[in-house]
């Protein structure tokens, strides 16, 4: 398999992941605003703080306000960590590579990229700001589906499931830590108001219903955080998610130099005592997965889309 289409149908995946992720919290965030008292509000910086944005929004935006963060993050196309130019990168990744996908594949998500970009003003008004994320929300589960329902599951495909799993545990740990970090305090009677923001961090992953299953107690920071931590199950967790990223490489050559990487993540989080942190704590545990993710896409570069890049030795090894 050529490593141009590895990289192209890895970055496919994480790419349509993106895309949902961010309408995701857009909505939730729209929804939460409303739901939490005047002046508790928590705007629409964090949503900014979340996708990594600042310094891009501040160069081109004059003031962090609701409209403009909602340009930013959903229809601007220019801007990295928008789902207009999430949805362009994963069509222009699969016009590519149309032969190893699915031709039903190609055509879903180049109507989904039509849509988002010739309905951009439907997407700022808020009157349609719910229907035009809800689109490109199921648009890219339909996609997922599709890929899961009629793609083989050979090499094109495990990569696919290695860049979804990379960048959906990357998603979950960002909104972790920026909303862990902006939630109210505990003091003042605003814990109920404190538990709504909790729910919205389950709701921005779709992790509402499946928390309540699970864990069986109401929505509050601890069960919260080892849920979506430790929770070998759902989808959205990040031990879940280093699971999938585990199987995907044991099936791909020459995964030996990236499989310590992964298990140096999945011990971290299956041992950390998760509900115990202090807010810095989490902060500083959740500094340290991310870094130990940027490792493994780092690793998963180097020995499949940029081998050239590997010493002889390790080239020769693999």
């Amino acid at each position: 398999m050529l490593s141009r289409v590895a990289n192209s149908v890895y970055w496919i995946a994480r790419y349509l992941e993106r895309a949902e992720n961010t309408a995701r919290i857009i909505n939730v965030n729209t929804n939460l605003v409303l739901d939490t008292p005047k002046g508790m509000s928590p705007g629409w910086a964090p949503l900014v703080m979340i996708t990594g944005g600042q310094t891009l929004f501040a160069e081109h935006y004059p003031e962090l306000n609701e409209r403009n963060v909602i340009r930013f993050l959903l229809t601007d196309a220019t801007s990295t960590v928008s789902v207009l130019y999430a949805l362009a990168q994963a069509r222009e990744n699969a016009r590519t590579v149309r032969d190893v996908l699915p031709r039903e594949v190609w055509e879903e998500l180049n109507n989904l990229y039509q849509y988002a970009r010739d309905n951009v003003q439907l997407g700022l008004s808020k009157r349609g700001r719910y229907e035009y994320v809800m689109k490109v929300i199921r648009g890219v589960q339909q996609l997922t589906g599709m890929l899961a329902g009629t793609m083989s599951n050979n090499m094109p495909y495990d990569f696919m499931v290695l860049g979804r799993n990379l960048e959906r545990a990357d998603m979950t740990l960002r909104i972790l830590d920026v909303r862990s970090a902006s939630l109210l305090p505990h003091a003042g009677g605003l814990r109920p108001f404190e538990n709504i923001q909790w729910m919205s961090v389950l709701k921005s992953l779709s992790a509402y219903q499946m928390y309540l299953q699970h864990m069986g107690v109401r929505v509050y920071r601890q069960a919260v955080l080892q849920f979506l931590l430790q929770d070998r199950h759902f989808p959205r967790a990040i031990h879940h998610c280093v699971l999938r990223v585990e199987t995907a490489l044991r099936e791909l050559p020459r995964h030996q130099p990236i499989l310590p990487c992964v298990e140096k993540i999945k011990a971290s989080i299956a041992k950390a005592d998760v509900a115990n942190l202090d807010p810095q704590g989490l902060h500083d545990f959740i500094d340290v997965q991310e870094a130990m993710l940027a490792e493994v896409d780092k690793v998963v570069g180097d020995v499949y889309f940029h081998p050239e890049s590997l010493p002889v030795a390790s080239q020769e090894a693999a």
